[in-house]
């Protein structure tokens, strides 16, 4: 369960940004998290809820937003969204293909008091 060390991580910079901006109460964490990470939406909703108890967080609404996997090929240049194993260019069948997006997981927001 990789996701309770990555909420971990998540949870940690949450409390030094309030700390560094003399918030002494989040509400609202939304996160954007690439289908790439292979993080359960349900798991890292959890591991907020756990990791947050006692903390400035606790309570707080966590939105996630999963962000798909956008493939760009170097043939033929064209972006396609694709899944976790499927990494040939649908247009011309080349196989070599850059990752645009699908791999990151950021805090995008964060409200509090």
């Amino acid at each position: 369960m990789h996701e309770l060390s990555l909420m971990d991580g998540v949870v940690k910079a949450l409390l030094k940004s309030a700390g560094e901006n003399d918030i002494s109460k989040i509400t609202k964490v939304k996160l954007v998290v690439g289908k790439m990470t292979a993080a359960l939406p349900s798991a890292l909703e959890f591991a907020f809820e756990v990791l947050s108890k006692g903390t400035l967080i606790e309570g707080a609404e966590l939105e996630i937003e999963e962000q798909e996997i956008i493939g760009r090929c170097e043939a033929c240049g064209k972006e396609f969204k694709t899944n976790l194993y499927a990494f040939v260019c649908p247009h011309c069948g080349h196989p070599k293909v850059d990752i645009v997006s699908g791999r990151d997981l950021y805090i995008d927001f964060y409200e509090g008091d």
